[in-house]
């Protein structure tokens, strides 16, 4: 049985600000990977593409406000700052 991905250690190295915007992030990563998993089977960001980050933040969240599409994308900037990815996440 393997554990499950640890999102919290994942961010640690790129969370800033206060305590409660590191808990959102947290949080909003957590129901990122959610979504993407039940959706793609994919349970960690290091699987993760382009592709799932777009589908999350279009299509998961079509029905959200626009702030709470901004808040999702700058989680999702912090994921992919994360992982180190060359190229910029253009959503």
């Amino acid at each position: 049985m393997t554990k499950p991905f640890d999102m919290a250690l994942f961010l640690s190295g790129v969370l800033t600000g206060s305590k409660a915007t590191q808990q959102r992030h947290l949080r909003q990563a957590r129901i990122m990977q959610a979504a993407i998993q039940q959706r793609w089977q994919r349970d960690n960001p290091w699987t993760w593409q382009l592709k799932h980050v777009r589908w999350f933040l279009t299509q998961h969240l079509k029905d959200h406000s626009d702030a709470t599409r901004y808040y999702y994308r700058l989680t999702a900037l912090l994921v992919w700052k994360r992982l180190g990815n060359g190229r910029e996440l253009l959503i």
